[in-house]
This record gives structure tokens, sequence and C-alpha cells, in this order.
């Protein structure tokens, strides 16, 4: 676990309002619910603006809204939960109404596209979808710490991960090309 996680975890288990304070911060730009800078700013020595700074103040509100008792050890990365609730959802429903409703990889895709200004809203509304989905929220703070790169490093590896969520492992092996000498 990341610095941060690990110390809103340990806060949890002496006192539940650590979350209702880091939930209600959604409702703000991140870092500016003050009220949240007691949990938060530990982790920002030296950062008084900036991406870094919103990017541990959305993760730890996001992590607040998604937090639920018992969840398991276990966490998986954001792309991967989005893949595998995809998975259900599109087994649960039929064709007639996933044409009627925004699939879940339309939103995904807005989200990989999203710029500084629409990620915070496109993140919590996707947060807010996957429901029970163990996410692990150290990754996306790296993650999210990187998102601006030129390289677009994060978002090809959500959509790798993503994406191979989706196909099944015996498919994702391409088939084996025999050369020929000519």
């Amino acid at each position: 676990m990341s610095g941060l996680i690990a110390w809103l975890e340990q806060l949890n288990e002496a006192d539940s309002k650590v979350k209702a304070v880091l939930r209600h911060s959604l409702a703000f730009d991140p870092g500016q619910h003050i009220p949240a800078f007691t949990y938060v700013e530990p982790f920002l020595k030296g950062v008084e603006e900036g991406w870094r700074r919103d990017m541990h103040y959305l993760v730890a509100a996001l992590w607040a809204a998604h937090w639920r008792e018992g969840q398991p050890d276990s966490k998986i990365k954001l792309a991967v939960a989005v893949g595998r609730y995809d998975l259900e959802h599109r087994n649960k429903v039929s064709a007639e109404e996933r044409r009627k409703t925004t699939s879940t990889e339309k939103r995904f895709i807005a989200l990989l596209d999203a710029d500084e200004d629409q990620l915070p809203h496109r993140l919590r509304q996707m947060v807010a979808l996957l429901g029970e989905q163990p996410i692990d929220f150290d990754a996306l703070l790296n993650d999210l710490l990187h998102w601006n790169r030129d390289d677009k490093r994060s978002q090809n590896g959500w959509a790798r991960d993503f994406y191979r969520t989706l196909t099944p492992a015996s498919h994702n092996q391409p088939d084996t090309v025999t050369e020929t000498a000519e």
C-alpha cells in the first residue's frame, strides 16, 4: 500500500468520520474541502498546488466513497474492475437493453479521453458504477500521477487491462505464425 491508502485505512479503523469527511469532499474540486486537509496534507509536504496534490485528494475521496466493510485484501486495477463489471453486465441484460443504455465500454473510453478538468467527474462516475469491485487505490493514485504524460502511459495501460479482461484467456495468445524461407 502507498503511504496515503495505508494511512487512511489506519485512520478509518480508529474513526469512521474519516470516510464521511473524505466522501463529502467529492462535492468540491479536489483539494478544496478544508476538513479533508488533516487526512491528506501529511502526504503532500512541500506541494502547495498542482496535479499531484489534486490527485491525492481525489483518490482519498474516491477511496472513502468506495470503501465497504469486509473488502478482500486483494485489490484489482481500476481498468480490470471496469472490464469485470462490463462482463457481468453483459451477461445479465438482454441485447436490446444493452443497446438502450450507455455501454460501460463507451464510458470507459470517455474516461481514458478525459482531460484534467473532466477526469475527477468521470472517475467519480466510474467508481460509483463499480460498486463492490475491490479497487486498488494505490495503483489508481500512481496511474493518475502520470495521467498527463505525453506518451499516455496510464491511459494505454488501462486500455490494455480493460480489453484483456474482456477477452477470454484462451484468446489472449495469437495463433503461432510459421515463417517460411523465401
